[in-house]
């Protein structure tokens, strides 16, 4: 973020109260927790983010007060009125979230400066009742409120999972208690620990000491921060369990095996450890569903067997099953729901996970926009998991949800658009009651650094826990600096909150002189335009921020721009990049074809290639690049034409074509 920021750990703190009602202590109850996060820090200034969570009876209307160690002070809230008198402070519900239901939760934020220090608050009142203690644990055998209490949820991944001889081998760093705090301080509550085990067992199948014990420390860790943990058997999925279809005998051997010491490991944990049966299920050489269906039906069966005659607290203990591929798709699902009917197990809770419509996931096929058909995909696949099992009384997990184009880097996908994703994706599950588990590869938090590699992208994925949050059909807008300045235009989209102002920074833009808003369409006026967009150098010339009643503001960039120019190259399959003026625009796909109009390069049912697999931007070399994924099936000797889609709307055609390795670019 601008300005030198840096994400810092704050303790969050849970603590518990008695049920509240119309701003006044009511009976005894167990009752609440508060927890208090700054994600962001700076000299002299700081971002805090307040969630209040009621596990009690209804509130309605709250006031939340504490006190400042360090002499802070508030200066600017959101989701609440926020006053104070020397170091007492006061938050009071906005209109709009004045109720808590019980297990519902309201969010506020605040900015605030500091000067010696910045020390989190040690204690909060609720309507004026201490808050102490530690919040309730689910009943034994509530399922159902225990994968609530879940949520949210956060991934340790490309780490313990990894194939390799030792954690580190995917590029993460060892796992610390450091890392596990500021998690926690993110204000995840569970914390999934994928684990690979096969290269960690001798041909008797008995798990290397050393390494088990490293996971058990993990685990511990996690659990003494107050996580709820799950811990799986992970790419052995794919790695050894796929072959049970010709390996029946020897694969449920070493499966059972592993769930045998796991089960013997951890029969006396907290009941706060759940385990998963296995990561994303898949079967190689079967004889179609019937037989993958019998087969996972049998891993599930054997898992739970194991676990439940192992004693101790996994008697009770809450067990994870997945659908095959941990898919969504009906049939799974039904599949998953006849075993776990069959089992008439009350501590079960079914698992899938789910990572976008893909040609959007991925930016292939023209999936630039997160649009209709894009949300539809995800509203039923939500559907279909709440119907099968949530409705039914069966708890379900979302063990892993993102964009797969994240698996590069978070800029596959562009900013506004996945943002408006991750938005409805957690305003969707919380309403079907699923509970969500970021994966994390080490791409959003850093393992070391403890801040988050898209900070905009992290506010909305917390704020989606709590609410919806504004945003619109664009966060860029365009104004080409070759005609003259014009008014400009952007569909609202308040997702159920209410527009109230435009800022640049912390400047309130004027409502009828600087824009006009008229249903669902705000308008910049020329005037203001011409003011923002000052010398009109190529690139954004000013970012403005729409805001709601609720959720995080809406980025909007002014984007001074002309249509980009590419040069003639020339270079090999193996490295070839287009000289490109790309002059303030920034590209949104690439489509590819021979001259007689069919599709070239990979990806052949289509002329929209994917970004960042068979070409990419470099905005600071300035270049395009054409990977050598996009060279391998594009046919020797054939001139490709290739059409380049910016998110101005400019077009620009560039050919290019492979002789041998040898490749030549023309305008």
């Amino acid at each position: 973020m601008p300005g030198g920021r840096f994400a810092v750990l704050a303790t969050a703190f849970v603590v518990a109260t008695a049920g509240l009602v119309s701003g006044a202590p009511a009976a005894a109850a167990p009752g609440c927790k508060v927890d208090y996060a700054v994600p962001s820090q700076w000299s002299g200034g700081f971002t805090a983010n307040v969630t209040i969570t009621n596990l009690g009876e209804r509130v309605d209307g709250w006031r939340l007060t504490w006190s400042w160690p360090s002499g802070q002070k508030v200066t600017h809230a959101w989701n609440a009125a926020v006053t104070s008198s020397g170091a007492d402070v006061t938050a009071v519900n906005a209109g709009y979230n004045a109720v808590i239901e019980p297990n519902a939760a309201v969010s506020f934020g605040f900015n605030g400066s500091w000067s010696d220090a910045n020390t989190a608050p040690q204690s909060f009142s609720l309507n004026g009742v201490a808050c102490t203690g530690s919040p309730g644990t689910p009943p034994s055998g509530d399922a159902m409120a225990q994968v609530a209490a879940m949520q949210p949820g956060w991934n340790l991944g490309n780490t313990l999972d990894s194939t390799g001889s030792d954690e580190t081998s995917w590029g993460n760093p060892r796992v610390t208690e450091a890392l596990l705090d500021n998690v926690k301080a993110q204000g995840f509550k569970s914390i999934r620990i994928p684990v690979t085990w096969g290269q960690h067992q001798n041909s008797a199948h008995t798990i290397d000491a050393a390494y088990l014990a490293r996971v058990k420390e993990v685990v511990g860790w996690a659990l003494a921060d107050g996580f709820q943990v799950m811990i799986n058997i992970h790419h052995d999925s794919w790695q050894w369990i796929s072959a049970m279809p010709s390996d029946r005998t020897g694969v449920l051997a070493r499966y059972n095996a592993i769930w045998t010491q796991l089960a013997t490991t951890f029969k006396d944990s907290p009941k706060q450890l759940v385990f998963e049966s296995v990561n994303e299920p898949q079967f190689t050489g079967s004889s179609g569903d019937a037989q993958n269906a019998q087969l996972l039906h049998e891993l599930n069966a054997s898992f739970r067997t194991i676990v439940r005659g192992s004693g101790g607290t996994n008697a009770t203990r809450l067990l994870v099953l997945p659908t095959l591929h941990t898919s969504s798709d009906q049939a799974r699902l039904d599949e998953l729901a006849t075993s776990i009917g069959g089992f008439g197990d009350p501590n079960v809770a079914a698992t899938v996970h789910y990572y976008g419509y893909w040609p959007f996931s991925v930016n292939v096929a023209g999936g630039t926009r997160y649009d209709a058909t894009a949300q539809k995909d995800l509203t039923d696949s939500f559907d279909r998991v709440h119907t099968t099992f949530v409705a039914r009384g069966v708890p379900v997990i979302l063990g892993e949800y993102g964009l797969l184009g994240f698996d590069r880097h978070t800029g596959t996908i562009e900013q506004g658009e996945k943002l408006k994703f991750f938005e409805h994706l957690g305003f969707y599950a919380r309403t079907k009651k699923i509970t969500t588990m970021l994966w994390d590869n080490g791409q959003h938090l850093g393992r070391t650094s403890f801040q988050w590699s898209d900070p905009e992208l992290a506010a909305q994925i917390r704020s989606s826990w709590t609410t919806r949050s504004g945003t619109a059909s664009t966060d860029q807008v365009f104004s080409a600096r070759s005609s003259a300045i014009a008014a400009k235009a952007i569909t609202v989209n308040p997702n159920g909150t209410t527009f109230t102002g435009l800022r640049q920074g912390s400047t309130d833009l004027v409502r009828g002189t600087d824009y006009t808003v008229s249903g669902d369409q705000l308008s910049l006026t020329a005037s203001a335009m011409t003011r923002l967009s000052g010398s009109r150098n190529y690139g954004t010339n000013a970012v403005l921020t729409a805001h709601f009643s609720a959720g995080v503001p809406w980025r909007i960039n002014l984007v001074t721009h002309d249509t980009p120019v590419l040069s003639a190259s020339t270079g090999t399959t193996a490295s070839f990049a287009i000289p490109t003026n790309f002059r303030g625009d920034l590209l949104a796909t690439m489509e590819a074809k021979y001259a007689d109009g069919s599709n070239a390069g990979p990806h052949n049912w289509t002329s929209f290639k994917e970004f960042d697999r068979a070409f990419a931007p470099n905005y600071p070399a300035g270049t395009t690049t054409l990977t050598p994924e996009f060279f391998a099936e594009v046919n020797d000797n054939a001139r490709v034409t290739l059409t380049f889609h910016y998110w101005s709307g400019a077009t620009v055609t560039h050919h290019v074509t492979r002789s041998g390795s040898t490749v030549t670019g023309t305008p």
